[in-house]
């Protein structure tokens, strides 16, 4: 990537630092409470969520196939440690030939932040949203799970309200009529778009600021370094950033 390209990157924090604050909960989802730090020296480490959603920038920036682009992030980081790719993806991923495989998991929607901060209107987010979504996820819950992730990303980078945001995923169908109070007893690590959408968009819609979205998401406990990758792309945008603390510890 060329600077000009790299000064774009920037606007990837929200979802790159949700993933890395959420990353030592994922695998603890009994936890249903707040952690005392979003980002611990020796603990926190970015997964998976961070490297497709570079990748996926890397495609959108430099016009490069989405397919391509996923394969060479992922063979670049498929040795560390907290990867996290799953079963059905590492399968896609060694199998050049080998396409969509009608997912419905989350990986369409953490991966898609970059789709929200190239296109000029809601209408082109969701095209293109939609198109990095089913070179895998071509379910069609794996789909809607990318589009209004990018879609609220991009109503909070242009100004609109959070009762904005509820109807534009309410429209697609998406139950945000809970609280995360309601949600937090029973909800379990799952990776379906389904149940994580609904669940990252309601932390973010009580949350106070872009560290207190990140703190309920982990709450809930469940796939946490997702959620917080879904909910802190479009917290950075409505909050007008991330704080410099947790950019520094990043």
């Amino acid at each position: 990537m060329n600077t000009k390209e790299m000064g774009e990157i920037k606007m990837l924090y929200g979802a790159i630092i949700g993933d890395i604050a959420g990353s030592e909960w994922e695998f603890h989802p009994c936890m249903k409470e707040r952690p005392r730090e979003l980002i611990m020296d020796g603990v926190s480490f970015f997964t998976d969520d961070t490297v497709m959603t570079i990748a996926i920038a890397d495609a959108v920036l430099n016009s490069k196939k989405y397919d391509a682009a996923m394969r060479e992030w992922a063979y670049r980081y498929h040795h560390f440690k907290r990867g996290g790719y799953g079963s059905r993806f590492i399968k896609w991923l060694v199998s050049p030939e080998m396409g969509p495989y009608y997912s419905c998991g989350n990986g369409s929607a953490m991966r898609v932040s970059a789709a929200a901060y190239v296109c000029n209107s809601l209408e082109e987010t969701i095209e293109l949203a939609r198109k990095t979504a089913e070179v895998t996820h071509n379910h069609p819950e794996g789909i809607k799970g990318a589009v209004v992730t990018a879609g609220a990303i991009y109503l909070a980078r242009t100004g609109h309200s959070k009762d904005d945001i509820k109807r534009f995923a309410e429209s697609y169908g998406y139950d945000l009529s809970r609280t995360c109070d309601d949600i937090r007893p029973y909800y379990e690590h799952i990776e379906t778009c389904q149940e994580s959408i609904p669940e990252a968009l309601t932390a973010f819609l009580e949350s106070k600021d872009y560290g207190d979205c990140l703190e309920l998401c982990i709450s809930l406990g469940g796939d946490a370094d997702t959620l917080c990758a879904i909910a802190g792309a479009i917290a950075e945008e409505y909050y007008g950033g991330v704080p410099e603390d947790l950019k520094d510890k990043a």
